[in-house]
Order: C-alpha cells, then sequence, then structure tokens
C-alpha cells in the first residue's frame, strides 16, 4: 500500500509576507523597466510604436473592419525574440507586447528582416509566405486584413 507523506508545513491566516518583504518583490519588477529601453534597438520597434498610436486614434473603426486578433512572433535565428499582439477585436482595440491574452485568430511567426521588407513593401506577403520565408497559424485568411493595416501606410518613423 502507498502512503501520503506530506512534508508540506501547513499554512495559516497571517502567515503572508510582511509589508517590508512586500517592498523587496516590488523592487525585483525594475529590471523589466530596462527591457522597455532596449526594445528601441530592434529594427522593427518603430513600426509596431506607429500601429500602436494609429489603434489609439482609430481603433473603433479598426475592430469593426478586422475583428480580429494577432499575434506577432518575431524571430531571430529561429527563435522568439520579440512578440506583439494586435488585438482588433475587443473593444476599441489594442496592441501590447506579449503573447495574445485571449486567444489570437492568427499567428505569424516571422524573422525581423522579413517583416521589414513585407511592412516596407519590398516584398510581396504571399509570394514570401509560399516561399516559406514566414509560417502562418490559425486563420490564415485574416492575414490579409493585417495587410491592408500596413498598406494604408501609417509608419511615419521607417524609411
Amino acid at each position: 500500500m502507498w502512503k501520503r507523506i506530506d512534508h508540506q508545513p501547513k499554512i495559516k491566516a497571517g502567515d503572508g509576507p510582511q509589508a517590508a518583504q512586500l517592498k523587496e518583490l516590488g523592487a525585483a519588477q525594475e529590471p523589466a523597466m530596462s527591457h522597455a529601453l532596449e526594445l528601441s534597438e530592434f529594427q522593427s520597434f518603430p513600426v509596431f510604436e506607429d500601429i500602436s498610436h494609429h489603434i489609439k486614434e482609430e481603433g473603433a473603426q479598426l475592430v469593426k473592419k478586422v475583428n480580429a486578433i494577432f499575434q506577432l512572433d518575431i524571430t531571430k535565428a529561429g527563435k522568439t525574440i520579440l512578440q506583439w499582439t494586435i488585438d482588433l477585436k475587443n473593444g476599441s482595440g489594442d496592441m501590447y507586447l506579449g503573447p495574445a491574452r485571449l486567444p489570437a485568430d492568427t499567428i505569424f511567426t516571422i524573422p525581423e528582416p522579413i517583416f521589414m521588407e513585407l511592412v516596407l513593401g519590398k516584398m510581396n506577403p504571399q509570394k514570401a509566405f509560399l516561399a516559406g520565408k514566414f509560417k502562418v497559424s490559425g486563420k490564415v485568411l485574416l492575414g490579409q486584413k493585417l495587410e491592408r493595416i500596413f498598406k494604408e501606410g501609417y509608419f511615419k518613423h521607417v524609411k
């Protein structure tokens, strides 16, 4: 017969962290700020910055037109280096760093140089996809709606 031995101490009310400990935990979050500063080093950062501004200005109209959540996994040497979510399905739209909080309708896995060529119009998205330059999972056809947003020319910082 198996006998369960519980070596975990019992937790009682009031055993949680003390106020001084909570301050230490809060201080541990500061390095995340330095990560945000590093974002500007990415070639694609100005593009995502412009998309974010555009969503803040016209998000409600975009939600009506697009009605989808996109997750963009930007890669380098086959590894994801950045994840962005463009939510054009809920409220007045949103864009944030990280994986989709709600299930993404379409997920793009794309190397940053390919992403930049697509945004700058130097590469045809359909041809690039068929040539295996990037991957799409989920509702592939919704990618055309996202493409329209890029083509509308909302990128002030990209040259």
